[in-house]
């Protein structure tokens, strides 16, 4: 409850004749938006003081504007006491105040002694200001030395700094804030879900695996955390429900496809690759996989929650994840995984520092030899299925004959997954939907990735990626070199490369040695030869 009250709930509302659920946000992100709102108000007025302020700005040194100012007061003040009288303002002279008679005034010319202009306010002008003082002038804005300006200008820009501090931190503070309402949200939904399901009893399935809560819900599954009493050991039973209303084809339609999925799943053996334990039926409608409980998110979840990651942990994830496609594709038949996304790497501990796992084989395409042709693929008869920010150009191609793929897919799949932990967006299609993506080609007109400047990225990183979203099949890397791929490989140890070198350097002078002791070999048999020769000729 009180997360609900800091955080948010969803609240019903009555629309029409219908009523809907809609998020209301709690005080904590009220409060957030309260302050946010000063820091505008007060970045407002900031940048009114500094215009005011510029307006104010010394055009010239100090000593110089003082000189230009008494400069001309002085020839202000003899000019003025010459030719002209000021207006609104009383002569420094006692001289008599000018009567003006309201007979003697005649198209603004007055009559007399002196002659002038009656302004708007009452006061007279002399002929000789008609063309300069017919108005009254605004007064001048009083200026500033470059002391004072100074001052007032650091006052202003102190403030602003501080004020993008505060402004950083909050931000800070709602990414925070919302990384707890996205936790929060989806524990409600999980809630809701589990109030929903038929299971919230938690049962005992099959006399051995004790439902303890669930842990997801899909379109046509539940996902439960279960504990196998028989092996002792936590597991995750996925649930399959099918509609009561389905038609039979359609039923056996759903069996086929999940009982091909477990046929494919339950003989992977690999560290990278979540296992399968059992199948077994509930009933005439629903039976349950038992998978490998993984304690953590999956990397999907993880993204929307930091949004980034940094190359070296998103390396060690790609590292994994390519390790995992070398194994399904080394085992006799090779398998293509074909939906390899973010959603679909587990994240053993939670975070991306640990173990990951693959899983989700509902899309996997075997191999074999009948179906296979090494120089040209297979066909790839689930067109339109899959997740489409993540498959290559090929699979989007339409005409007479299904397109032909490979295990260069998820290839492709893993370029676009490493493009996304380290820019936090897809490279292709990103703020799309799937059927905007259908409808403007954006795969098939993927030809060139492109990079953002920030954040930074090592250039073997994006040589990597570029390795990966080659536009062409032809022109993409198998899964095999991707895994041999110079990024992916361990960097030699300062040691090694000692060990290397004094290895060289011994060769080396082993070289020099034995060339020595052939010159010297040879110096001595010529010696030989030489003295052999000359003791028969004295002989």
């Amino acid at each position: 409850m009180q997360n609900r009250l800091r955080l948010g709930q969803f609240v019903t509302q009555r629309v029409g004749a219908q009523f809907q659920e809609n998020w209301t946000d709690g005080y904590a992100f009220q409060e957030l938006s309260r302050r946010q709102e000063e820091i505008t108000s007060e970045r407002e007025e900031i940048d009114r003081q500094k215009k005011m302020l510029v307006k104010k700005r010394p055009s010239n040194s100090e000593t110089g504007g003082r000189k230009r100012a008494s400069s001309q007061s002085g020839t202000g003040s003899s000019s003025s006491s010459t030719n002209s009288v000021p207006i609104n303002s009383t002569p420094s002279v006692s001289t008599p105040p000018i009567t003006l008679p309201s007979a003697s005034i005649n198209n603004n010319q007055v009559t007399g002694a002196t002659t002038g202009t009656v302004l708007h306010n009452g006061t007279v002008a002399p002929s000789s200001a008609l063309d300069t003082a017919t108005f009254l002038k605004p007064e001048a804005v009083p200026g500033l030395s470059w002391q004072e300006y100074y001052e007032a200008d650091e006052i202003l820009k102190l403030r602003q700094s501080a004020l993008k501090k505060e402004d950083a931190d909050l931000q800070l503070e709602m990414e925070k804030l919302e990384r707890e309402r996205n936790l929060h949200i989806r524990e409600l939904k999980r809630i809701h879900n589990e109030d929903q399901s038929r299971f919230n009893n938690h049962p005992v399935l099959n006399d051995r695996y004790l439902l303890l809560m669930l842990l997801g819900k899909g379109g046509f599954s539940e996902v439960h955390k279960a504990f196998d009493l028989k092996e002792q050991r936590y597991v995750a039973c996925k649930v399959h429900q099918l509609n009561k209303d389905w038609k039979e084809d359609k039923k056996a339609n759903y069996i086929k496809h999940a009982l091909r999925e477990y046929n494919i799943h339950k003989s992977l053996d690999h560290p990278r690759v979540v296992k399968l334990y059992d199948v077994f039926e509930i009933d005439a409608n629903s039976f349950c996989t038992v998978l490998e409980y993984c304690d953590g998110h999956d990397l999907d979840f993880y993204l929307k929650q930091h949004k980034t990651i940094a190359e070296r942990e998103a390396r060690s994830i790609v590292m994994q994840v390519v390790s995992a496609l070398k194994y399904l594709n080394e085992i006799k038949p090779p398998v293509i995984h074909y939906d390899l996304k973010p959603g679909n790497i587990l994240l053993t501990e939670g975070n991306v520092c640990g173990e990951i796992k693959i899983t989700d084989f509902g899309l996997s395409k075997v191999m074999d030899e009948e179906n296979y042709n090494p120089d040209h693929g297979m066909d790839l008869t689930s067109q339109g299925a899959g997740t489409y920010w993540y498959l290559p150009p090929e699979c989007f191609v339409v005409g007479k004959n299904p397109p032909k793929i490979s295990s260069k897919v998820d290839v492709w799949s893993v370029g676009v997954i490493f493009y996304q932990c380290l820019y936090g967006k897809k490279p292709f299609g990103h703020n799309q939907s799937q059927a905007t993506i259908l409808e403007e080609n954006t795969i098939l007109k993927a030809t060139e990735v492109q990079f953002a400047n920030k954040p930074t990225v090592s250039n073997e990183a994006k040589s990597f990626i570029r390795c990966c979203l080659a536009y062409r099949k032809e022109d993409r890397i198998d899964v095999f070199t991707l895994s041999r791929h110079e990024y992916l490989q361990p960097p030699l140890p300062k040691h090694g490369r000692q060990s290397a070198n004094n290895q060289q350097q011994q060769q080396q002078q082993q070289q020099q040695q034995q060339q020595q002791q052939q010159q010297i070999s040879a110096a001595n048999f010529a010696s030989g030869m030489f003295g052999n020769m000359n003791a028969s000729s004295s002989s």
